[in-house]
């Protein structure tokens, strides 16, 4: 099966989020089953020279967006089985971060339009373009015109994943022929139409052979109005396209007994000594107090609302009347920022606020800290708990979406489970299940390595994932 995987952004190379993760990792996934599989990306300004000077330039041509007639250069990278095509044009992407620009429309509209148009220049037919979020969304609307102008697209089948429904690339109407070079009836028919604006999401969704999201639970979701984000509609009318695939993660790059950087490497079986080390190293990297003996509690995130940072906020003194530590990582929302400030003026060596993104923190955080929390209103999928778990750190999470899928609650009658859960968006709710956590930290050891072993030994690779992937692929196409 050829798979063409189209993506805003992909890693290792470029970074911002967790589609990032998955565009790096289910490409690889599908690779390994034996498919013929490409990626196709802008090539951004903040790709680093490390991956540039292992590109090889392919080829240019004129990509053709409404009236213009635009440059698109195609580089090409190797790596795990996946050929990496990098769309390069500097007027879109040259620029000092990815998203939040004027002209975002304008810029993945070009993008789409090079996601079309690059196949054919390659005598390249694929079975399948597999589009995600909205950066990617006009490709199976554009898709509905251009199978019929470029043989290469013919036969080919469309899939688009929302990875966050929140985000939904919505401009007003002037956009639609200007823009993005389609007409009236677009807009007029409902295709794109969405309260008199354009929604490129809402035309993916219409458009597309099939539609994803990451996990089943926020499948469901979706369709009730407080997380559809006004698509509930739209996501009722296509439900019989709609299919939750929980993603995963590279078990590879997230293994405690080969991470390097750590204070000490540790398995499943060697785990009491090699997590006492990181978590002793932890300490003194954030400023904690050094005792072994004190639970931790971590949060690495976004510091924003629909995070559920709130509930954290608003329970903090009752949180650290707990004989607990606390160290944050991320950056958001100044009242978050500035409480998690004050918290670390106010519990000195025992809470810590770390304002800022560091990725071999964020590794020393999983690896060190006890209690990894997660008090989300919505969760697409979520990864963090995954990797929390891989590293021994018992997550607690408010049940949605993928942490709904994930993580199994402790029964401790049965002595099952992998965290602790709350369900109700509510501050006591919260603090009473870190309660129990702590509690069974500091009571019942036995029950506490039971469930970081189970957390450890969990199956959170791609491998279900990508044959759900490739089931739903076959389906499509007839196969």
């Amino acid at each position: 099966m050829r798979i063409l995987f189209a993506s805003s952004e992909v890693a290792p190379f470029i970074k911002t989020g967790g589609l990032a993760d998955v565009a790096g990792s289910l490409p690889k996934a599908l690779a390994q089953e034996g498919h013929d599989v490409k990626v196709i990306l802008p090539l951004y300004e903040g790709i680093g020279e490390q991956w540039r000077s292992q590109m090889k330039f392919e080829q240019y041509y004129n990509v053709t967006l409404s009236w213009r007639h635009v440059y698109c250069g195609v580089f090409s990278l190797e790596q795990d089985g996946v050929t990496y095509w990098f769309v390069d044009n500097e007027y879109y992407f040259k620029r000092w971060q990815l998203y939040g620009h004027f002209d975002d429309c304008e810029r993945f509209a070009y993008f789409s339009r090079a996601v079309i148009e690059t196949p054919g220049h390659f005598g390249w037919a694929p079975d399948i373009i597999h589009c995600n979020d909205w950066q990617t969304a006009l490709v199976p609307v554009y898709m509905l015109e251009e199978r019929y102008h470029v043989p290469e697209l013919a036969n080919t089948k469309t899939v688009f994943t929302i990875h966050n429904i929140e985000y939904q690339g919505r401009y007003g109407d002037q956009v639609l022929e200007d823009v993005i070079g389609l007409d009236r009836s677009y807009l007029n028919e409902g295709m794109l139409g969405y309260y008199k604006d354009v929604n490129l999401m809402k035309g993916a969704i219409m458009a597309s052979n099939f539609v994803t999201t990451v996990s089943p639970t926020y499948a469901q979701e979706l369709r009730l109005p407080f997380y559809a984000h006004g698509l509930a509609g739209v996501i009722n009318e296509q439900s019989g396209k709609l299919q939750g695939i929980l993603n995963g993660i590279d078990t590879q790059l997230y293994d405690p007994a080969a991470t390097s950087g750590l204070a000490a490497n540790f398995s499943a079986r060697s785990l009491v000594k090699g997590k006492a080390e990181c978590k002793l190293a932890l300490q003194r990297a954030v400023g904690l107090e050094e005792n072994a003996d004190v639970p931790i509690i971590a949060c690495i995130s976004r510091l924003v609302g629909h995070k559920g940072f709130s509930l954290v906020t608003d329970a903090l003194h009752e949180i650290m009347a707990m004989n607990v530590q606390m160290v944050v990582l991320g950056t958001g929302d100044w009242q978050y920022e500035a409480a998690f400030r004050e918290a670390q003026v106010q519990y000195p060596g025992r809470f810590s606020a770390q304002i800022t993104y560091s990725a071999p923190l964020s590794t020393a955080i999983y690896a060190g800290a006890d209690l990894f929390l997660m008090p989300s209103v919505s969760e697409p999928c979520g990864l963090s708990q995954m990797i929390a778990m891989r590293y021994g750190t018992v997550p607690v999470v408010r049940e949605t979406g993928g942490l709904k899928d994930t993580v199994t609650p402790y029964n401790k009658f049965e002595g099952t489970g992998r965290g602790f859960t709350f369900s109700d968006i509510n501050t006591h709710d919260m603090v009473w299940v870190l309660r129990e956590a702590v509690d069974l930290y500091f009571n019942n050891k036995k029950a506490w390595r039971g469930i970081q072993k189970e957390d450890m030994t969990a199956d959170f690779s791609w491998n279900s994932s990508a044959r759900q992937y490739l089931e739903i692929y076959q389906r499509i196409l007839g196969w």
